[in-house]
């Protein structure tokens, strides 16, 4: 397996991702098994988490794939026993499913007069069923995996939890008020986790990454020439450091540290902002 270079040694451990097929957790996946671990791949699709398990396992790791919706309670329990029986009891469970929906998305960052007439998709139009849809696998999507794994962590040394929140739980993002709202309940449930599990040896933390480019969202962020867009311009503006995150070192060290018992084994409930300074940035 190609040499973890930032230090912290997840050998013996089972580590569960969800959403693992994802850009973002795909990569901590591949992280977490540099790292020693052995990595339990949940993901809606089964045949994408596949993929990511035969890139870890061409790489020297371990890595089963499984197909799990994070929302279907009883599937979450199955695949949790699965888990047990094929890689042992779940030391680390890492709840990366999530995301946005486009009814519940504004077309305009302000609402202005004559939007109602215009056929402008305003505040007003937002689609209660797609609001309900981004809650649900935000939250829920956070708390139901939450209860299938953790229920093998009780009494056991060294387990934790880290949910994915994100740096507009803190200042919510223009134009998507369902998933800011979804990411903000995130980073409270992870502190009512950390308070709940503290009797038995359980540590829940979060991240909340910021911007990071990536092939998910390289088309949002620069022209076909390799230029900025205006969003990316907006961004950088807003971000004190003036650059996009590396995803394969500054995300992942932050995520190996708060895995990392002996370097952060007396810190939890705390959602840590990935985001070069975007969410202390007040825009003047």
């Amino acid at each position: 397996m190609e040499e973890n270079v930032l230090g912290t040694d997840l050998s013996g451990k089972v580590a569960v991702v969800t959403g693992a097929a994802g850009v973002l957790c795909s990569t901590l996946s591949k992280v977490l098994a540099r790292a020693g671990a052995q990595v339990a791949l949940l993901d809606r699709i089964e045949e994408k988490a596949q993929i990511v398990a035969d890139e870890i396992a061409a790489a020297g790791g371990t890595a089963r794939a499984y197909g799990c919706d994070v929302l279907d309670k009883a599937r979450c329990r199955t695949v949790a026993d699965e888990v047990l029986r094929d890689l042992g009891p779940c030391d680390i469970l890492l709840n990366g499913a999530g995301g946005n929906h486009p009814m519940a998305t504004t077309d305009k960052e302000y609402f202005e007069p004559g939007d109602l007439e215009a056929g402008t998709k305003s505040f007003f139009d937002l689609d209660e069923a797609g609001v309900e849809s981004v809650f649900n696998l935000n939250f829920a999507g956070t708390l139901i995996p939450t209860q299938a794994f953790a229920r093998h962590m009780i009494g056991r040394e060294g387990c934790c939890i880290l949910n994915i929140s994100s740096m507009n739980a803190f200042t919510p993002l223009t134009k998507i008020p369902a998933y800011s709202g979804a990411k903000a309940a995130v980073t409270n449930f992870t502190q009512w986790l950390a308070v709940h599990f503290s009797k038995v040896g359980i540590r829940v933390n979060a991240i909340a990454p910021g911007f990071f480019a990536t092939a998910q969202n390289r088309a949002l962020l620069f022209n076909e020439d390799g230029t900025p867009t205006a969003r990316t311009g907006k961004i950088l503006a807003a971000t004190p450091m003036g650059r996009f995150g590396d995803s394969e070192k500054e995300l992942s060290g932050a995520v190996l540290f708060l895995l990392d018992n002996d370097a952060a084994g007396f810190i939890t409930g705390v959602t840590l902002p990935i985001d070069g300074g975007f969410s202390a940035y007040s825009g003047v």
